[in-house]
């Protein structure tokens, strides 16, 4: 079987039960996705599938014979990947770190579902972000700061999120290259 992993196509040979995050870890050396619950129920192990968000620890790899995986590890090589991630170290949007890559992972996953909606592009509002990001589990709390990281990115990609610039104002400051709401201060 072949899987296309961050660009970089690879033949595996898996036993037939072997997981997308098994393959991705355990033969692939990529140890960013985490083995939590291997339930599908922390969001730990969230890698991209052709571009959609999905737990790796619930699909079967040989399931995934021809796909495009996108891991946290190949994120900085994507202009919302790299984003993200400096929106996270700006945002302090993490703890312990455990949680992280796949927040990252699912962020990419969100904004795209969400500039890519059939009724159009849908604003991410706080609310809409955390309803987007519920399925991953952070033990440390750091919710508040990876909302806010998240909607960083999705402000400052303004064409795409049919954000205007006049929802930037003046009380808005800018912390790295993101702009933070005055009301998130």
């Amino acid at each position: 079987m072949t899987l296309r992993v961050n660009g970089v196509e690879h033949v595996l040979e898996p036993d037939h039960r072997t997981t997308l995050l098994d393959a991705l870890r355990d033969h692939l050396g990529l140890p960013g996705a985490k083995k939590a619950c291997d339930h599908g129920q922390c969001g730990a192990c969230t890698v991209l599938l052709d571009g959609r968000r999905v737990c790796g620890c619930l699909l079967l790899a040989v399931a995934q014979d021809g796909a495009e995986i996108t891991t946290v590890e190949g994120l900085s090589d994507t202009a919302t990947g790299a984003a993200l991630q400096r929106a996270f170290a700006a945002r302090d949007a993490f703890q312990c770190g455990f949680c992280t890559p796949g927040q990252l992972c699912s962020a990419v996953g969100a904004l795209a579902e969400a500039a890519a909606d059939p009724d159009g592009p849908v604003a991410l509002t706080e609310a809409e972000t955390r309803e987007r990001l519920s399925g991953n589990l952070c033990r440390c709390g750091a919710y508040p700061a990876i909302v806010r990281a998240v909607r960083d990115v999705a402000v400052r990609d303004v064409a795409v999120r049919g954000v205007t610039e006049r929802d930037v104002t003046e009380q808005d400051v800018v912390v790295g290259d993101f702009t933070v709401r005055d009301a998130d201060r």
